[in-house]
């Protein structure tokens, strides 16, 4: 949940919901609405009924082989040591719909300090929630989080700039854990006691109806944290699932309070989102819904910038790698073309300058690295080059940069999405290969001196020194 000040926090009413009290929104059966669809009413949490969902081991495709070893270790010594033990989040959804999970969190009824006891491998991280790390060789963390719960509106402090982090440390049973979860799907559990899973929001059923509810008032929980929204669009891209009507209008009302969330998570979802090959398909729905321009720091997407990133997201899919600097020109060239057109026969300098000056307030407002900013920049002052042809000066030099092979593959997609020349493409790239044949040094004389000595400054007549 993200910091923001006392006066615009969520009242005591709004955020101490319990489960008696929390609002749940049944969608229509169907699920097969595309993702604007009109949902039914909402209806009181109470009609729900208070034993979970549970399905036995014979009733799902889970299987422990699908599940990593070291967090079935984990799993297996929670509970041999008299403590729950649950598969939890969106391992359990993925494993659900046949999906690899990208990596596995548990919870638990232990306390993190309890859980630090049982593994010497494990480190305590956070300041506002204690959360149990618990490392296996250098590159693997099993995230082990104690089961929360939403407080009582008397159990909170007076003071209401110590809300933030009294509600993120109030632990409670596995039901109130999954009911203070973001969406019914990412609120399922998978019980390593019995191998079953359990489910208290209605989860099953949305993943069998392909939907995707928020638990809850979605207006109330997007003002708890704001980068649920972009989250809701995402999952609703990358699973295929229907979103409600009711959650896309709170998107829409809610979507100026994005702007407090911390820009580091905001950048980290945003590259999420490309990882997983729906970025231009989230962006564009952001926008629709008055999401975008706060989202990205005031950020207006052009004319072909959803159909680039598209193609992009395809380029990233091949190579397997996500260029955070390619999607950066990407977002700008648009614009970027606006001020810099190639019939306009600008030198090279002010190009340079007019890139820089487009992304640098980007830039300062995700803090990215210079490197980065520089790498984008070189991307689309080589596509102003492409662009206007060959036979230009410094033609030579630019072909044998480095940054030249990353700025012509972002060429071609542009030239893809905007229906250019695509014979310009090919013409570059021919001269891209015979321009990184290096002409033949010359070769010293033997016996020639490389260095120099710098010359001795003589002494002024009028200061002598003390010498």
């Amino acid at each position: 949940m993200t910091t923001r000040n006392a006066a615009k926090l969520p009242s005591q009413e709004e955020i101490c919901y319990t489960v008696e009290t929390l609002s749940v929104v049944r969608c229509p059966q169907d699920g097969k609405a595309p993702w604007n669809t009109m949902a039914s009413s909402a209806v009181n949490a109470s009609a729900a009924p208070a034993d979970p969902t549970i399905l036995s081991r014979s009733a799902h495709s889970i299987s422990r082989s699908q599940i990593d070893e070291n967090t079935l270790k984990v799993l297996y010594r929670l509970h041999r040591n008299g403590y729950q033990a649950y598969l939890v989040g969106g391992s359990v959804r993925d494993l659900l719909l046949g999906r690899t999970p990208k990596d596995f969190d548990i919870g638990t009824d232990a306390t993190p300090q309890q859980v630090k006891k049982l593994f010497r491998n494990c480190f305590l991280v956070g300041r506002r929630f204690r959360l149990a790390h618990i490392r296996f060789g250098s590159d693997q963390v099993i995230e082990v989080a104690t089961f929360r719960r939403h407080p009582h509106p008397d159990e909170l402090p007076e003071d209401p700039e110590e809300h933030g982090t009294f509600l993120q440390n109030q632990f409670g049973t596995p039901r109130e854990d999954a009911f203070r979860r973001d969406f019914t799907i990412n609120a399922l559990f998978y019980n390593i006691a019995d191998f079953s899973i359990v489910d208290h929001v209605g989860g099953l059923q949305d993943l069998k109806d392909c939907r995707l509810r928020v638990i809850g008032v979605p207006g109330v929980r997007f003002a708890e944290d704001p980068v649920r929204m972009l989250r809701a669009l995402e999952f609703s891209a990358r699973l295929g699932f229907s979103l409600e009507t009711e959650t896309l209008d709170a998107i829409a009302e809610n979507a100026q309070i994005i702007a407090e969330a911390a820009p580091a998570r905001v950048r980290e979802e945003l590259l999420e989102l490309f990882r997983h090959g729906v970025g231009a398909e989230v962006l564009q729905r952001a926008q629709s819904l008055g999401l975008l321009q706060p989202l990205m720091g005031g950020y207006q997407a052009g004319e072909t910038t959803f159909k680039l990133l598209a193609s992009l997201n395809q380029s990233f899919r091949k190579t397997g790698n996500v260029d955070e600097s390619m999607i950066l020109a990407c977002l700008f060239i648009d614009r970027f073309w606006q001020k810099c057109p190639v019939h306009a026969s600008l030198p090279i300098n002010e190009v340079l300058l007019s890139a820089g000056h487009l992304l640098t307030p980007y830039c300062n407002h995700f803090r990215l690295a210079h490197g980065l900013r520089h790498q984008a920049r070189e991307m689309l002052v080589g596509c102003y080059r492409f662009a206007r042809g060959l036979g230009h000066r410094g033609q030579k030099r630019f072909l044998l940069n480095p940054e030249t092979p990353r700025a012509l593959e972002m060429f071609r997609l542009w030239n893809q999405a905007s229906d250019g020349e695509p014979g310009l493409v090919e013409t570059w790239q021919k001269a891209l290969h015979t321009g990184h044949e290096p002409a033949d040094k010359p070769v010293r004389p033997p016996g020639r001196r490389t260095h120099h000595r710098p010359r001795r400054r003589r002494r002024s007549k009028q200061n002598p020194g003390s010498g």
